[in-house]
Order: structure tokens, then C-alpha cells, then sequence
């Protein structure tokens, strides 16, 4: 079934510092809808000897057609990019299978159905 592989997932870790920055260009693109969490953790640039080696960040995800995704990404690394440490992520990910749990049905996801 070729409709599983036409959508994929975007998540984002981006610094607190810019998640309004990146949730007003997403509105801007359209996007209809992501899911902000506030996320702990350390990357490549971690420092084990200090208190503060867990830093905040916000992690960004949102469901879209696949060939909207390489804009998106864009738009999230043009909105965040401070060129410093700790700027963040994105990654793209492939989705098999999409539920709706209020309905206990497989959905098609399209610009009206994006949870």
C-alpha cells in the first residue's frame, strides 16, 4: 500500500531560546499542527563533570506529506540557527502506519487530519 510511505515525522530539538521563533515560522508555512515538549539531555558537546551537563531544549514534531518534510526542515534550522553549541537537531522520519485512537481506525493523513 503506497500511502503508508507518502508521510513521514519531523522532530526537532531546538533550545528553549527558540521555540517561539520556530512555532511562529511554522504557522507561517502553514504547518497545522506540532507537538511541543520540553526535553532534558546532552549531545556530542557534553561536559560529565558539570552540574548543568543535562541542558533544556524543546523537542518539535509534527506529521506531514513527504514532500513537504525538506521544507520544513529548513524552515525549523533557518528559524533556530544561532551557529552556536546547542543549536539542535532535526530529523525525518518514515511513517508505516498512522491511528486515530478516538475512532480506532488507520487514517490517511492529509492537511485536515495532522494530531
Amino acid at each position: 500500500m503506497n500511502k503508508h510511505i507518502e508521510h513521514c515525522k519531523v522532530t526537532a530539538i531546538v533550545s528553549c531560546a527558540a521555540l517561539e521563533k520556530v512555532e511562529q515560522r511554522l504557522q507561517q508555512m502553514g504547518v497545522s499542527g506540532i507537538t511541543v515538549a520540553h526535553v532534558m539531555g546532552y549531545g556530542e558537546y557534553s561536559d560529565f563533570y558539570s552540574r548543568d551537563r543535562n541542558t533544556r531544549h524543546a523537542r518539535i514534531e509534527t506529521f506531514t506529506d513527504t514532500e513537504k518534510a525538506e521544507g520544513i526542515v529548513q524552515a525549523i534550522m533557518d528559524a533556530a540557527h544561532s551557529g552556536e553549541t546547542g543549536d539542535g537537531i532535526v530529523a525525518v522520519l518514515p511513517v508505516s502506519h498512522f491511528y486515530r485512537i478516538r475512532d480506532r481506525s488507520e487514517v490517511v493523513l492529509n492537511d485536515d487530519t495532522q494530531e
